[in-house]
C-alpha cells in the first residue's frame, strides 16, 4: 500500500514522505491514527504543503543546531500557571505552553514535538526540559514554573 506520511513515524519516515507499507499496517494503524493519507495524484499537492511547513521548522544542519543550542541554553524561561498553596499545579505544564514561553522569552520558534519531558510538570519551581534539535545535538532549557 502506498501512503503519504502526514507526521513523523519512527523508523518509517517524516511528513511528506511517500512510503510503501503492508496493507494491514496502513489501513488499520497509519490512516486511522492520522499519521498518513492514501497516495493519489491529487495528494501530491498536499505533499508540497507538508514539505514547505517542514522546511520552516527544520534545523538546517549541525552548525545551525549548535547555534540554536547556545541560544536556548542562554534563555531564562518562565511559565506562569495556576497553583495551590503547596505549589501543586491545577493540571500540568504542556509542551505547547513551554514552546510558547520559549518564543515569548526571545528564543527561536521551537516545534513542540522536539521538546522532551521526563515526567509531567505538576509543581512550581525549576525544571529542565530537553530539546532534541538534531540527532547529534540536544539542548537543555532551564524552565521556571511560577504560581499565577
Amino acid at each position: 500500500m502506498k501512503l503519504i506520511l502526514t507526521s513523523e513515524v519512527t523508523d518509517l519516515g517524516s511528513p511528506g514522505d511517500i512510503v510503501e507499507v503492508k496493507d494491514g499496517y496502513g489501513r488499520n494503524y497509519l490512516v486511522p491514527q492520522g499519521y498518513a493519507i492514501a497516495w493519489t495524484r491529487g495528494a501530491e499537492k498536499q505533499i508540497a504543503q507538508i514539505k514547505r511547513a517542514r522546511q520552516v521548522r527544520e534545523v538546517r544542519d549541525l552548525g545551525h543546531a549548535q547555534e540554536l543550542k547556545a541560544e536556548l541554553e542562554a534563555l531564562s524561561v518562565t511559565v506562569p500557571a495556576k497553583a495551590g498553596d503547596t505549589g501543586q499545579l491545577f493540571g500540568s505544564v504542556s509542551t505547547k505552553d513551554i514552546a510558547a514561553a520559549i518564543k515569548a522569552a526571545g528564543g527561536p520558534d521551537v516545534d513542540r514535538s522536539r521538546l522532551e519531558l521526563v515526567a509531567p510538570i505538576k509543581h512550581t519551581g525549576a525544571h529542565d526540559v530537553t530539546v532534541k534539535l538534531h540527532p547529534d545535538v540536544t539542548a537543555t532549557v532551564a524552565l521556571t514554573v511560577t504560581a499565577s
